[in-house]
């Protein structure tokens, strides 16, 4: 529950990719259904590119982050609730599927309901991570 609590409540992951060995991180809008984590981005680019080469994934989300001060140098610490998964990424193909996701990322932004033009939809890539390992730390609460 603390882990669902902390995914729902934030709304930037970070994703890790590895390209050959050259680690690449980039920070995404996402949604989550209980048991995976859905994006979507432009069907190119280096993240694109990379997740088809490997499609091993590590990603992580942190909120209420404060730091827990201290009268002894050095003995300040961080405050933060976070989550590290590892996955697979997959892309989704079928465009109910897709839009359904891609749906569901724009009502955290806005109440409007909106019509996704098949343009837009078919130049859109929708990624599901498929979680395989979960873990969360909380420190200072």
């Amino acid at each position: 529950n603390e882990i669902d609590s902390i995914i729902n409540s934030a709304r930037v992951m970070r994703l890790a990719l590895s390209d050959e060995n050259m680690p690449f991180l980039v920070p995404l809008f996402y949604v989550y259904d209980g048991k995976s984590i859905y994006f979507h981005s432009a069907k190119g680019g280096s993240k694109i590119e990379i997740i088809k080469k490997n499609n091993n994934v590590c990603f992580e989300i942190s909120v209420d982050h404060g730091v827990i001060e201290s009268d002894v140098a050095c003995d300040f610490e961080a405050k933060h609730r976070t989550v590290i998964g590892i996955g697979k990424a997959e892309f989704i193909e079928n465009d109910e599927e897709k839009a359904k996701i891609l749906t569901r990322l724009m009502s955290l932004f806005s109440d409007k309901e909106f019509e996704l033009p098949a343009a837009n939809l078919k130049r859109t890539a929708v990624v599901r991570i498929n979680i395989e390992s979960i873990k969360g730390k909380k420190h200072g609460f």
